[in-house]
């Protein structure tokens, strides 16, 4: 290969900030720039200066929050807030065991999430921890590998097959290079490159065909690099300035918490202060005011809501992970749960990341190609009736016309898309590395992206005698352009016009299906070896064409049936890719994608008000580049949409880390993983769905929760209300450590029986709730409000009818009963309440019976054992007492499931699923 004229080293280097568009400018106009020269390279000293001015070739990593702040964070919690206020009011009137139980619940809270978000943030810095290639420098006209980290703009550096790309940099000379740049582009197939200036500076990244990028492989050919960009200049470390610049919010779930603890501040501190006052206008001391604004304060913050939901979505996580997807962040469990859209990336997401050809067109005949990845299994179908294929010409073409290799285990060496015609040929039936050591190559022109074929010359057995044979593939335009005969079936030659319709009918054919298609053609030479080998070039014409092979990175089995449940589920799924649009637009509609495909560049185009106004008829995005798919990200939110966005690349990260849910594949870049929040450790689409179904149940059992909760919360808050307002049991319905009894040893048996109850089988029947309607919306406060009233009225009446037994030596008989109803009401209507609108009575039910008898003898030792007669002031009842207790409490039940026997029969449909398109338009942009 030749190099390109030293350049005057009298220069410094462009700053970085101004090293743009270098793919615009010629070489020597490159390497003047960069005050560097093709054959020596820089000097020590020059190497100094630039670190010094550059920094080392790294990507730098966000600082990990300590411990302490974490913690910090979790106990700013406005709940755990109101808690520890409780708590310290308790010591200062000497309710020390109050106080202490108090600050358990606190302790409890914060040690539960910081453990969480410790766990999850002791993940590898992937950026900060990348695995160093090495790089084979010039430096001071002398080839020294190094660590890739060592280098600095203006370095010269070679490639080779195999390489990683170390830093962004210039080609100035190459022979047949190829790269797979799927990590930074999300592009499958591989690259061609060449030092060529590029005549426009409009173009894409993906397109840029003499620069190479860091992070990305080299998969065929040699070439040498001027190194443009180190570090976070680098594309990658730009990914990586998005990542930092990216704020990740809080979750939907967070929100309504904040909203909902907003709520119960209010009515809390509103209860206490009307206490307060009637106190003072009753006289009361402020010891008994203060012990009654605990009460009241306990009664009214949901001392167990914080910890709840903390299990509640541990348990959830635990979920996930045995389903193979990894969360970090516990909130993230309640996030999937409120998907509404899905942003999937193509490239070994929906796909498998192997190239595999699906379709022949050989002599005049078509086949389908059974068998997925690099598996060398699977058979080769025709229509009924035909001759058996001769596909020995394809065969020795598939084998000799290539480099790459593949293992029985699937391991490929070299270009994928050659790897896929190795594993043709096996299924064939024809073995790879036995047919090149047999047959080997007597000449060779190799491919070039400017001429786009491959040519190889070789001693072959065909019709039953040796023959010098040309074998060519290449693009079937160039290759139609170089031929003169095609073989019909029978291998009968005939003048290329009197079938070249036919044949570009069947490459575009195979191109609308999303196919990259390759044609074979042969030559016979017998007799010419000394010239071929002179010069091959020059033979590469009058060819006989022999078929084409239509190659396709696969769907995964999986992908098609989850894209059918997300719609069921009313999720709208959308692809999104660096491969051009009308191959995405082929893949999209083989997965059954809405409707609507559109290209990076007319994406680019389109204001977000009107890329807003197009989603709904958008489905496919191709050649688009990572600042589009966090465009794409950002616009859906404003839209309204919870967001799932998954990935496996590096030019994936950002996009990730700004989506309500950034999913990524585990076998994936760590950059990626770390922006993600949750990781498929199988890399299975269809595990998300798997998660969303398993969070939408997590989030359906914490709403089951709060409504219990917050129908028990208000109905202490009315029940202290009216004792204080109408000097009830004179001012006190409960003590504090009743409330708090009832809070850790009754109603958390209700809970863990919300908490076991399984999913309800139509889950993934229904569409997402809506992100914009909070926990505490209208329609659930006044539920929570009805049940919480119809809680206070039984137990009320309770302790008005019991209040003849007032004052006694033995106890407080009307408090008792308030706290025997209380408990056994929780327990029955959190057996009623565990499922809504179903009834909570229909099997399975044993299980919930069983863990509810726990809470039950509970309530009877707390009422007839001396220990907690003396610490929570109850007193023995009689058999008949207990009974009236019993009866009182069943009203909470029946009229629980009258109530949603009603609105079951008022219950509309769910609304019909998202239509799945057979066929997608890939002009249609809007």
């Amino acid at each position: 290969m030749s190099h390109t004229e030293p350049a005057p080293h009298d220069r410094a280097p462009t700053p970085h900030s101004e090293s743009k568009e270098w793919y615009a400018r010629s070489t020597e106009s490159v390497l003047s720039d960069l005050g560097s020269d093709p054959e020596v390279g820089l000097t020590v000293g020059e190497v100094e200066e630039r670190r010094r001015r550059y920094g080392s070739n790294t990507i730098a990593a966000a600082p990990t929050p300590s411990m302490w702040s974490i913690a910090l964070a979790q106990l700013k919690d406005p709940m755990n807030l109101m808690l520890v206020v409780v708590a310290t009011v308790s010591i200062a009137i000497g309710e020390i065991p109050t106080a202490i139980v108090v600050g358990v619940l606190v302790v409890l809270n914060v040690v539960l999430g910081t453990r969480q978000e410790v766990k999850a943030r002791a993940s590898v810095d992937a950026l900060a921890k990348m695995q160093t290639p090495q790089a084979r420098v010039i430096r001071g006209g002398i080839l020294t590998q190094l660590d890739a980290t060592e280098l600095v703009p203006g370095d010269v550096v070679e490639l080779e097959a195999g390489d990683i790309v170390a830093a962004d940099g210039r080609l100035l000379a190459s022979t047949t290079l190829e790269t797979q740049e799927a990590a930074l582009t999300g592009e499958s197939a591989p690259v061609p490159k060449d030092p060529e200036t590029l005549a426009t500076t409009d173009v894409a990244l993906g397109d840029r065909s003499n620069m190479v990028f860091q992070n990305t492989s080299v998969t065929r050919g040699t070439a040498t690099m001027v190194v443009t960009e180190t570090g976070m200049q680098t594309q990658i470390g730009q990914i990586a300035s998005m990542l930092s610049a990216v704020s990740p919010g809080k979750s939907p779930l967070q929100r309504e918490l904040d909203t909902l603890t907003k709520i119960l501040g209010i009515i809390a501190w509103t209860a206490v202060t009307i206490i307060v006052i009637i106190g003072v206008i009753r006289g009361q001391d402020l010891t008994t005011l203060l012990l009654l604004g605990i009460a009241m304060g306990v009664s009214a913050i949901p001392t167990g809501l914080p910890t709840f939901v903390q299990a509640m979505l541990a348990y959830g996580a635990r979920q996930l992970a045995d389903a193979k997807a990894v969360v970090k962040n516990l909130t993230d469990v309640e996030t999937l749960g409120a998907t509404s859209a899905i942003n999937s990336d193509k490239t070994g997401t929906l796909t498998m990341n192997q190239m595999t050809v699906r379709s022949l067109y050989v002599h005049g005949r078509w086949y389908t190609v059974e068998g997925e990845g690099y598996a060398k299994t699977g058979r080769i179908t025709q229509v009924a009736g035909e001759a058996p294929p001769d596909f020995t010409l394809l065969a020795y073409g598939l084998c000799l016309d290539s480099d790459a290799t593949v293992s029985d285990a699937g391991d490929v060496v070299g270009d994928p898309t050659e790897a896929a015609l190795v594993v043709l040929a096996a299924k064939i039936g024809v073995d790879a590395p036995l047919t090149r050591r047999t047959y080997p190559r007597v000449a060779t022109v190799p491919f070039d992206s400017a001429y786009k074929f491959m040519a190889t010359f070789h001693h072959l057995q065909v019709d039953g005698g040796t023959q010098f044979v040309e074998l060519v593939k290449g693009g079937p335009d160039v290759l139609l352009a170089r031929c003169g005969t095609a073989f019909l079936p029978g291998r009968r030659p005939v003048p290329i016009d009197e079938v070249r319709e036919e044949l570009t009918a069947a490459n575009l054919a195979m191109s609308e299906k999303g196919l990259r298609v390759l044609a074979f053609a042969v030559k016979r030479l017998d007799g010419q070896e000394d010239a071929v080998k002179a010069d091959p070039m020059s033979f590469v014409d009058d060819l006989t064409f022999v078929g084409m092979a239509g190659i396709i990175d696969p769907l995964r089995p999986e992908a098609v049936e989850s894209v059918r449940t997300a719609h069921t589920a009313g999720i709208h799924v959308r692809m999104i890719t660096g491969d051009h649009a009308i191959t995405a637009s082929a893949i999209g509609a083989e997965l059954g994608l809405g409707p609507g495909a559109i290209g990076g560049a007319e994406l680019q185009d389109l204001t977000d008000e009107d890329l807003e106004a197009a989603l709904p008829n958008l489905h496919v995005f191709g050649r688009v580049t990572p600042q589009d798919k966090l465009r794409l990200v950002g616009v859906m939110q404003k839209s309204g949409a919870v967001v799932a966005m998954t990935g496996d690349a590096v030019n994936d990260a950002a996009a990730l880390k700004k989506a309500d849910i950034g999913v990524a594949m585990g076998s994936g870049s760590e950059v990626t993983k770390q922006a993600g929040k949750m990781v498929l450790t199988d890399d299975n689409f269809g595990t998300l769905i798997t998660a969303i179904s398993l969070g939408r149940n997590i989030y359906g059992k914490i709403v089951s929760y709060i409504r219990y909760q917050m129908s028990k919360l208000f109905s202490l808050v009315f029940l202290f209300l009216a004792a204080s307002i109408f000097n009830i049991n004179e001012g006190v319905a409960l003590t504090p450590l009743m409330v708090l009894f009832q809070h850790f040893f009754i109603t958390l048996f209700p809970v863990a029986v919300i908490m076991l109850d399984p999913p309800a089988p139509d889950l993934m029947n229904k569409p997402p709730r809506d992100p914009k309607m909070p926990i505490a919306n209208r329609g659930a406060l006044v539920q929570w409000l009805a049940y919480g009233v119809l809680q206070f009225a039984v137990t009320l009446a309770a302790m008005l009818l019991a209040s003849g037994a007032m004052s006694t030596t033995e106890g407080n008989v009307p408090m008792t009963t308030a706290f025997v109803v209380l408990s056994f009401g929780s327990i029955l209507g959190g057996l009623a309440m565990r499922r809504d609108p179903e009834s909570g009575l229909i099997p399975p039910v044993l299980g919930a019976l069983k863990i509810l008898t726990i809470p039950t003898v509970v309530t009877v030792f707390a009422v007839e054992a001396g220990f907690f007669q003396d610490l929570l002031m109850t007193t023995s009842l009689t058999g008949g007492q207990w009974l009236t207790c019993l009866g009182w409490s069943l009203i909470v039940p029946i009229v629980v499931e009258a109530d949603k026997a009603l609105r079951r029969r008022r219950l509309t449909p769910p609304p019909t699923p998202i239509p799945a398109t057979k066929a997608v338009d890939p002009q249609r942009a809007r």
